[in-house]
């Protein structure tokens, strides 16, 4: 007589797992992807770091500003091992890769510190690991990019930030994401169709299209994949035939890399946002060559002016770095000069951040940090009155808000195809009476007054 079957135990999960992540859209990437592994490998995911048995923060070291925010979370976080459920905290990403073995001793809270090269081994890392070492730290220009290709707990259900491409060619002095996250590495095309088609099927409305430097995209690839082509194949993969139905954004370009084909298939492609993320850091010729911006003023003047003759609705967005070793007042004001001429639709800005291991370090002639925080403040102080005159044109118009939260009373809050998440305005829609607006989808509204960097509109 044959015994029955023996009944399969069910596993226990792990543990409970809390991912705090801190830094940029790439960053953000990077911890989704992490979340993924650990909830395939049984990991209960929480919000609640006081419920979490194990924490992880996934850092960022771009400036000093952010290193120091990361040291302060990790400290925080910390407590939980006195106060909390935690009984391991791990740290990944940029700090630990800035670093590396100097961290260590500096921090003997954390049980383990994880490289930007070894984000695929989070499993592994959470995991016990008595007597091993507290450090995995291999060199980034080892981690393929083929590790992008894994399932990601989405932070938004609506947007998600798709990354083309990991590291970075350029040599800008004031940088070190070359040394964080190695040479570029463009990831094939198939694999991002392959992906932006998996997330439009879960619901996603907005493809952010990511990278240290996306218009540089596929330079690296063997045959060569221009970024116009990469979008043609994108939106007709994922089905964005009509701007209203899907929104694919390009991030983080390099004005050096734009070229004309990238403009014409902004022009030509409806689910392409005519949104043009270009970070020109400065507008003075001499600081520029001593950022290592291999441009000059007269070629952004003319990429701005191209742009706009292709793309008449184009919305510029760009950033800039104020207190440059070197910089003078009559540089800065060539900044002050060129941002009113060309009239951003959105500027962001940073003090300079100095630090020994950055090449900039070395150059004479540091700007006080008061000097370079005036000049910002200046600066943006100059764009709220640009930006706020520039929002003025869209009072009256009729544009497509992607709704995202209910704030209640009727009131919800959404973005147009001209804002970019958490880094430009909002759109405040009312709503009529007694009905609500669906989140994750895409609403014709009337603009009808605006706020600084904001629009405040009504739904028909």
């Amino acid at each position: 007589m044959t015994p029955p079957a023996a009944t399969p135990r069910r596993r226990r999960p792990p543990g409970t797992l809390c991912l705090v992540s801190l830094g940029c859209a790439k960053n953000q990437v990077d911890s989704e992807l992490m979340l993924g592994r650990l909830r395939q490998a049984g990991w209960v995911l929480t919000e609640r770091p006081e419920d979490a048995q194990v924490i992880v923060v996934n850092t960022c070291s771009f400036i000093e500003d952010a290193a120091q925010e990361s040291l302060e979370t990790i400290l925080e976080l910390a407590r939980y091992k006195k106060s909390g459920s935690c009984r391991r905290l791990v740290v990944t990403g940029c700090l630990p890769e800035r670093y590396r073995e100097k961290i260590v001793p500096e921090l003997p809270e954390v049980d383990l510190f994880l490289g930007t090269g070894a984000l695929d081994r989070i499993v592994e890392a959470v995991g016990d690991r008595t007597g091993a070492p507290k450090a995995i730290l291999p060199d980034p220009d080892t981690l393929a990019v083929g590790s992008l290709n894994a399932e990601r707990v989405l932070t938004s259900p609506h947007t998600a930030y798709l990354k083309i491409a990991e590291g970075c060619d350029r040599g800008c002095t004031f940088c070190i994401i070359p040394r964080l996250r190695g040479r570029q590495k463009s990831r094939p095309p198939e694999d991002i169709l392959a992906e932006g088609r998996d997330l439009v099927d879960r619901g996603v409305k907005e493809l952010n299209l990511v990278a240290q430097d996306t218009t540089h995209y596929g330079r690296d690839l063997d045959p060569p994949v221009p970024l116009a082509a990469l979008l043609h194949h994108l939106a007709g993969a994922c089905g964005g035939a009509r701007r209203e139905g899907l929104w694919i954004r390009v991030l983080y370009g390099h004005p050096e890399s734009i070229d004309e084909a990238f403009i014409r298939a902004v022009a030509a492609l409806p689910a392409v946002c005519p949104y043009f993320d270009l970070p020109i850091q400065h507008a003075s010729d001499r600081v520029l060559r001593r950022m290592g911006r291999n441009y000059t003023r007269q070629g952004l003047r003319r990429l701005f002016r191209r742009i706009r003759e292709i793309v008449p609705d184009a919305c510029l967005r760009t950033t800039v770095i104020t207190g440059f070793p070197g910089e003078t007042e009559h540089d800065f004001q060539q900044v002050l000069d060129f941002a009113e001429e060309i009239r951003f639709d959105h500027l962001g800005a940073f003090v300079y951040s100095d630090a020994e291991d950055l090449p900039s370090h070395r150059l004479p002639n540091a700007v006080p940090r008061e000097t370079a925080q005036e000049r910002y403040d200046r600066l943006l102080s100059l764009q709220l009155d640009i930006a706020a005159e520039k929002n003025q044109r869209h009072i009256g118009r009729r544009m497509t808000v992607l709704i995202e939260e209910d704030l209640g009373n009727g009131m919800f809050s959404g973005r147009t195809a001209l804002q970019a998440p958490e880094v430009d305005g909002v759109t405040y829609v009312q709503a009529r009476p007694g009905v609500r607006l669906p989140l994750g989808g895409f609403v014709a509204a009337h603009i009808r007054d605006v706020m600084e960097y904001d629009l405040l509109a009504e739904a028909p």
